[in-house]
């Protein structure tokens, strides 16, 4: 009997724990942001029983309500009664922020390059070491691979069908899991198995949250034709899950990278996004290489793209650009690879212009990953044309 070559990928709604802290550092950005577009934020954020922690280091001439932020920011998550086990208007909230480094601040504000005088115009460093990664292939029409892809439309639904009052009944902690079963050249054949998990009100009964979210969440979402009789469904597996959110476990910043960026697909550099202002390379760079991964595939040039971009603290340009075809290109990846530094200006102040990241756009990135929302403007799922 051969071996199945699947792959699987999760999403989570936008009250698990985790999340609650990505959408709390996000809207402290996009808050400071509107005000002051040249803000330096790192925002952390940890949330446990009864409470929301805040921290990190922000720079900034704005002046915002850092707790009205945290409060309308679970309240519209979905969090008002003590009953959930968290109530926005009832929680503490604590203020644990600084200041920037000026250490850090030194490099960012002016290259190494400048310092050395490789260049007469005064240009910014990149805020961090590091490395970060794109993706896109064609398993879907917004080059996105398939099993992370159909896990956020699950949670979307799931947190859809919560708030709308179709399942009332349900509440904002939850998650979802699809695996696809693959050919030889990956291209997806059906759905091997959906995990859907949800945080519920005690006074509802196992067999109708399983048949209402089997009806109007999974069965609403994923492609009839991807399914057949040997699908596997499990909803609820553990049975009761009505302790959830910040009261069943305690939630950080950052703990989501995979959710945010491909389901494992593709590569990840380790450093998070949520809370960061675009001058931190971890977030703008990997923006920077999604374009151009997608970019590379949308215009033909391969079927299936991971682009990596390196950096060094307080240096513009990046130490390395690596561009991988995984065997799949239409023409050579030398030529690939000459289209792209010859198109895109990768110093960070440049990623930041080109991206258009000075705005307060970043609450909609938090919640059903960073990648493949075609319908929020955001500039890095545009396409930009490469000649080779």
């Amino acid at each position: 009997m051969m071996k199945k070559n699947i792959f699987t990928s999760e999403s989570v709604t936008e009250g698990h724990p985790d999340k609650i802290c990505d959408a709390v550092a996000d809207r402290i950005l996009d808050a400071i942001i509107a005000q002051d577009p040249l803000a330096r934020v790192a925002c952390e954020v940890t949330a446990a029983t009864g409470q929301i922690v805040i921290f990190g280091e922000i720079t900034t001439t704005a002046v915002v309500d850092y707790t009205a932020i945290v409060r309308d920011t679970i309240r519209e998550i979905g969090y008002v009664s003590s009953e959930m086990g968290f109530d926005a208007d009832t929680c503490a909230v604590i203020n644990c922020l600084n200041r920037q480094s000026p250490d850090i601040a030194m490099g960012v504000d002016v290259s190494f390059e400048t310092r050395t005088g490789e260049f007469g115009e005064l240009q910014s460093g990149a805020g961090d070491q590091g490395m970060m990664f794109g993706f896109a292939c064609t398993e879907t029409k917004e080059l996105m691979p398939l099993p992370v892809s159909l896990a956020h439309k699950l949670t979307r639904r799931l947190t859809g069908v919560r708030k709308s009052g179709l399942l009332p009944y349900l509440r904002p902690d939850g998650k979802a899991q699809v695996t696809v079963e693959y050919d030889d050249n990956y291209n997806p054949l059906k759905i091997d198995a959906v995990v859907v998990s949800s945080q519920h009100s005690p006074d509802v009964d196992i067999a109708t949250l399983r048949g209402d979210i089997e009806k109007y969440v999974i069965r609403e979402t994923i492609p009839a034709d991807l399914m057949d009789e040997n699908t596997k469904i499990f909803i609820n597996p553990t049975g009761r899950f009505v302790i959830g959110g910040p009261c069943g476990d305690a939630g950080l910043t950052g703990r989501k990278i995979i959710v945010d960026t491909y389901g494992g697909m593709g590569r990840h550099g380790g450093g998070s996004f949520s809370g960061k202002d675009p001058t931190k390379v971890d977030r703008s760079a990997s923006y920077m290489a999604r374009h151009i991964a997608k970019s590379i595939v949308a215009c033909g040039l391969a079927s299936r793209t991971e682009v990596q971009l390196a950096y060094a603290i307080g240096v513009a340009h990046p130490v390395s650009v690596r561009i991988d075809t995984f065997g799949t290109e239409k023409v050579g990846v030398d030529r690939i690879e000459k289209a792209v530094l010859d198109t895109f200006d990768l110093r960070p102040g440049a990623i930041i212009r080109f991206l258009d990241l000075r705005k307060p756009v970043y609450s909609l990135t938090t919640n059903y990953g960073h990648f493949g929302k075609e319908d929020c403007g955001l500039r890095w799922e545009e396409i930009t044309e490469l000649k080779v």
